[in-house]
């Protein structure tokens, strides 16, 4: 479902102040000082499609900056692409500074401070996603970041009109087909991102990335189910639990981490909608393969800070532009990480997830 939210009915007073917290609470947190004196106006449309949130901002010059004061340890490590669809933009970090014209992209990282002037009126497209599911090395993300890639040809131009299909979708999509759109932009993402770090034409193991990728998409398709576990995942993917494992040492992780994490931030985006209401918090965990309710308070506790309840409570009662937060903090992880590791050995299928 696509989310509209614009000045447009807010008094003028009080624009910029709105502006400010519409577009830290729908993007990142992030502080925007319009240019000049005159009246502001900006509309900002957002929706997801399985992990990959598409939003399209049109707005009157400003600038924006990301600082390391809003880059808490909660915030969870993101990848954007922002495509510039009218105006330009110039683009700044990690000490290199970029201009972006009508038609370029540009791919950054939530993560690390940014900053981004609007000289003019613009629009732009902008999709991001959990650093998590772009299988590249962060040397080669660093490389590209904050780079203006023309878009007149070569698979540069192939993921610009890709993306600007995906922003001009309307209406609901199916889980499956959502999440197979969001690997498909993942796909597109990672082969520019070697294009432009390889120019002797040297190649990362397609094979493996392409493979890791569809197992990414076996686990979010299957995670309500309690019988996943590297030897359910290893198994429907024809290989053994040793190479499964082996397929995810670069990636930060182990596999049971990355299944309880994705459990979890589907638990916590559900108990955090209003529309759940209702459903109580054991019914939740059970819905994302947690068997046992008393261990999904722990690891849940562990990971955000508060039990799954006071969780509910205080977002439920937020005002209902707030959007719901997409994950635990990195320490949060570390430790329910660690506690998984402890747990899988002695409490076997009450974790929700087997293996190592």
């Amino acid at each position: 479902m696509n989310v509209m939210l614009t000045t447009d009915s807010v008094p003028e007073q009080q624009k910029v102040t709105y502006w400010n917290e519409v577009v830290s609470r729908t993007l990142v947190p992030m502080a925007v000082s319009p240019r000049g004196t005159g009246p502001f106006d900006g509309r900002i449309t957002t929706r997801r499609l399985g992990y990959l949130q598409v939003s399209t901002v049109e707005a009157d010059a400003k600038s924006v900056s990301r600082t390391p004061a809003l880059i808490t340890p909660s915030c969870e490590a993101l990848v954007a692409v922002a495509v510039q669809m009218s105006g330009t933009a110039t683009f700044a970090q990690g000490g290199r500074t970029t201009e972006v014209g009508e038609g370029d992209l540009v791919v950054y990282e939530t993560g690390r401070p940014y900053s981004i002037d609007y000289p003019r009126r613009f629009t732009t497209h902008v999709f991001q996603l959990p650093r998590h599911t772009l299988p590249v090395s962060d040397s080669d993300l660093r490389r590209i970041a904050g780079d203006a890639i023309r878009t007149s040809g070569g698979v540069g131009g192939m993921l610009c009109l890709f993306l600007s299909a995906l922003a001009s979708l309307s209406g609901a999509r199916p889980p499956v087909i959502a999440h197979r759109l969001a690997g498909d932009f993942v796909d597109l993402l990672s082969t520019l991102i070697a294009e432009r770090t390889r120019p002797d034409g040297a190649r990362p193991d397609t094979a493996s990335g392409a493979l890791l990728l569809r197992v990414r998409e076996h686990i979010d398709r299957n995670l309500g189910d309690p019988d996943l576990s590297p030897e359910s995942i290893a198994r429907a993917h024809g290989m053994s639990v040793r190479y499964l494992h082996k397929l995810f040492e670069g990636e930060g992780t182990t596999v049971c981490r990355l299944v309880q994490r994705r459990r979890l931030e589907e638990c916590s985006r559900e108990l955090a909608h209003r529309g759940r209401a209702t459903a109580s918090v054991s019914a939740v965990a059970h819905r994302w393969g947690f068997s046992s309710p008393a261990h999904f308070s722990r690891i849940f506790r562990a990971a955000y800070g508060v039990p799954p309840r006071e969780w509910r409570a205080l977002h439920t009662a937020r005002d209902p532009l707030s959007p719901v937060p997409a994950g635990p903090s990195t320490t949060a992880s570390t430790t329910t990480a660690d506690g998984l590791r402890d747990v899988s050995r002695t409490e076997g299928r009450r974790a929700g997830v087997r293996g190592r």
